[in-house]
């Protein structure tokens, strides 16, 4: 291990494995390293059952009604909208109205605007040209837009408008959902990219304690493990590892629960994603739900698991989810854990340490892709290029 590296990446989250695969693709030499022996950190996927039990230090072993616990894959921290009862005859009519004309908008084509400045006039306004009422407005903005706060409301509505134009165009190009959920779980993603970083030469170790991360002259060096020492000269890793460069922005409440039955109202649904938006329960925070079920071969067959999220906004957190626990009764088992948002106290430009933001309440993967996006930027000095990855990868696959 006493070699040189260009990055060091510390900790095998989702935002790590993909930032790692990046690196590798974009020609870097990279080592990367995790105390645990398996992958996925915060956003494991926990199999079989049994230790789901005893993480959660729940007593007993799973009764014999949910089945075999190595039919079990049970995420930690999902990340993937229901739309039932919102609208009446003449409010569908209004929202088609504004859906045919978000298809039809391109910013770069000013007959599609009709009459709306794209960079000058707010969301707002947008809503009030289509006289949209607020239960549509709070179902657009939080569940199709994807945003967290209403905030977007009163900024210049292109980005709102790009937005929902997304959700409309991946619905339209899968059908009965706009989302991709991986079957066995989403410990499956950090694995492909820890694959990923694999083939373009990164080397990946498990299971490796992480003795001390050695700075010089307030710039990080290396990376000492059982006595010996990895050279880098950029450092990426999760705010476990560095929790003296980290500080508490609040935190995150999050109740997997057990079923064994789909979510009412769903018309009998193997998998939902339900966002009840702040405005509707009196909250400064969106409560998120997801459902997934033996289907994506995550539980037992006839099983479901739900898991409800949101920020902590008082001292009763439990009480705070309760709008979202009401809508999956009976629940056979809760496993309920709070945990902290942490963030980095500075950008990493001196040390060239750059920390990865703690999972937040959403179900969706929006902020931990910016995440990822700000990461890479302060790294480089450049954007993100999708594109250019997808050439670099082509040039030695070819096309696929």
């Amino acid at each position: 291990m006493n070699e040189e590296y260009d990055v060091i990446v510390l900790g095998t989250g989702l935002t790590e494995c993909i930032l790692s695969g990046i690196m590798s693709v974009n020609g870097k030499k990279v080592l990367h390293m995790d105390r645990n022996p398996y992958y996925g950190g915060e956003s494991a996927s926990i199999t079989p059952l049994e230790d789901l039990y005893k993480r959660f230090k729940i007593p007993g072993a799973p009764p014999a009604s949910m089945g075999r616990g190595r039919d079990w894959n049970v995420d930690l921290i999902p990340k993937f909208l229901m739309a039932n009862g919102l609208m009446g005859l003449f409010e569908k009519r209004r929202f088609r109205k504004f859906l045919v004309y978000v298809a039809n908008f391109d910013e770069k084509d000013s007959r599609t605007f009709e009459g709306v400045d794209p960079k000058k006039t707010p969301m707002r306004e947008v809503y009030k040209k289509f006289d949209l009422g607020q239960d549509v407005i709070d179902f657009t903005g939080h569940a199709l837009a994807l945003y967290r706060t209403d905030d977007y409301l009163d900024e210049p509505c292109c980005e709102t408008i790009n937005r929902i134009k997304l959700y409309s165009e991946s619905l339209a190009r899968y059908g009965k959902s706009p989302y991709l959920y991986p079957l066995y779980g989403l410990g499956e993603l950090p694995q492909g990219f820890a694959r990923l970083s694999a083939i373009y030469g990164g080397t990946y170790m498990l299971n490796k304690p992480i003795g001390e991360i050695i700075v010089e002259n307030g710039r990080v060096v290396g990376v000492k493990s059982e006595g010996e020492i990895a050279r880098c000269k950029q450092l990426i890793c999760d705010p476990s590892y560095v929790k003296d460069r980290v500080e508490k922005v609040g935190q995150v409440i999050r109740v997997i629960c057990i079923l064994s039955h789909p979510i009412k109202n769903t018309s009998d649904a193997s998998s939902c994603q339900i966002i009840i938006p702040q405005n509707q329960v009196n909250r400064k925070s969106d409560i998120y739900v997801c459902m997934i079920s033996s289907a994506h071969n995550v539980a037992a067959q006839g099983k479901y698991i739900a898991i409800v999220s949101t920020t902590v906004e008082t001292k009763e957190p439990e009480k705070e989810i309760r709008p979202a626990l009401e809508l999956l009764e009976p629940i056979e088992q809760k496993f309920v854990s709070i945990s902290d948002l942490l963030v980095p106290k500075d950008l990493g430009t001196e040390s060239q340490i750059f920390i990865s933001r703690a999972y937040d309440a959403t179900t969706h993967f929006e902020t931990t892709c910016d995440d990822i996006k700000d990461i890479y930027k302060r790294m480089t000095g450049s954007e993100f290029d999708f594109e250019e990855m997808k050439r670099k990868k082509n040039d030695i696959y070819g096309e696929d």
